[in-house]
């Protein structure tokens, strides 16, 4: 008899693990839990939502129940898992005891905060990181019945994608961050500076290479100190300061953990018998890619594996593709620090190559209409899990 399975968290990776099991097994016993109401929806569409005018019903695809219905599984919304006993392999809710025979942690990152919020703040310092994030932000915004300032502290993916799209909808940005062009994580500066320069030329205000000191309201406005002595007044503030992997539980139950996730092998199984960690809390082989396309790697190799033909998970090389219509980004970002980076173009049209000391591509990133060469430059570079 197959072992009950069971899937902590409804996120993209939950659900995707789901959807990818049914395609090869009908029949086998799952049980989803979840911490929040369960809805089917497309996480990067978070950041698109509101140059389309989307109210939050609009993401979704499908409530629990139509989850639960075709896909012959049992959603259990709204319910915190406490604590795991691995020995006896056993999840405690509450008071609730609930057995399971293969265990999937899919709990996901959470935003972290740089900075301690004052209580005068809450409500109007956020972030967006789930559908009911989406809803809290949105209703604050028809609250206002204007458009709103926004203040978004991050100039990261999270924060630049937001950014273009609260502009799209037509709300005043200001984008702060302590580096001096946006995406500096996946654009060598010449190119960040080009997008930076686009979302100046939009209207966009931008507040690079200075850092928080902290917030504070004055009436209904929020304040930003920086640390150059300026500040920024906005309506509200959205905070998108990177992601931590939550760990916490897996931590408490004995699994290997550390601050890049839960550590897995390439079967995706954690250092505790029947359990398996997967998505943006899964640390796999050492490496932790909080992007769709491993994840969604990560499912189908993972479902293949609990349908009984072990799958080693592999990531070939996999381009980001950067959600600023205001200026296309599309970055494969180097596993480590390349010798050279070879930029040619100009007026936003960049394309730079990543080279080691040898001269061979690790990694490339494309903005304007140099975007087109992302398939090309994709098939030359290497897998980063092989």
């Amino acid at each position: 008899m197959i072992a009950p399975l069971t899937i902590i968290g409804s996120g993209m990776a939950g659900l995707g693990l789901l959807r990818q099991l049914r395609s090869l097994d009908a029949e086998r016993p799952v049980t989803l839990i979840t911490a929040d109401d369960g809805d089917d929806y497309s996480k990067p569409l978070l950041s698109t939502g509101f140059a389309k005018g989307l109210p939050p019903e609009r993401l979704a695809a499908r409530d629990a129940l139509a989850v639960a219905d075709s896909m012959n599984a049992l959603v259990r919304t709204h319910t915190r898992v406490e604590a795991i006993d691995t020995a006896t392999r056993t999840l405690h809710l509450g008071k609730e005891r609930l057995a399971y025979g293969e265990l999937v942690l899919a709990t996901g990152a959470t935003p972290m905060a740089p900075f301690p919020v004052p209580e005068a703040l809450a409500g109007r310092v956020m972030t967006v990181n789930n559908l009911g994030d989406y809803r809290a932000f949105h209703a604050a915004l028809s609250r206002l019945g204007r458009p709103a300032r926004v203040a978004i502290v991050g100039a990261g993916l999270v924060g630049c994608e937001f950014a273009n799209d609260l502009l799209a909808g037509g709300h005043r940005v200001t984008l702060v961050a302590p580096e001096t062009a946006p995406l500096p994580r996946l654009l060598p500066e010449p190119l960040g500076r080009a997008l930076g320069e686009a979302f100046q030329e939009a209207g966009m205000a931008l507040c690079l290479g200075r850092g928080v000191t902290g917030l504070g309201a004055e009436g209904s406005d929020a304040v930003i100190g920086l640390d150059d002595g300026e500040s920024v007044v906005a309506d509200l503030v959205l905070l998108a300061t990177g992601l931590r992997p939550r760990t916490a539980l897996a931590e408490a139950a004995g699994l290997e953990v550390s601050a890049a996730g839960i550590h897995t092998d390439r079967l995706l199984a954690t250092s505790a018998p029947g359990v398996h960690a997967l998505g943006d809390v899964a640390c796999v082989d050492g490496v932790n890619a909080m992007y769709v396309q491993p994840l969604q790697a990560g499912a189908k190799a993972l479902a293949r594996t609990l349908a009984g033909t072990p799958a080693p998970v592999r990531y070939g090389p996999w381009p980001v593709l950067v959600k600023t219509p205001l200026l296309p980004v599309v970055s494969l970002p180097p596993a480590s620090p390349p010798a050279r980076w070879r930029i040619e173009g100009e007026a936003g049209d960049f394309s730079a190559l990543a080279e080691s000391e040898d001269g061979r591509l690790i990694g490339f990133a494309l903005t304007g209409s140099c975007v087109r060469r992302k398939v090309e430059l994709a098939r030359a570079a290497p897998a980063l899990l092989g």
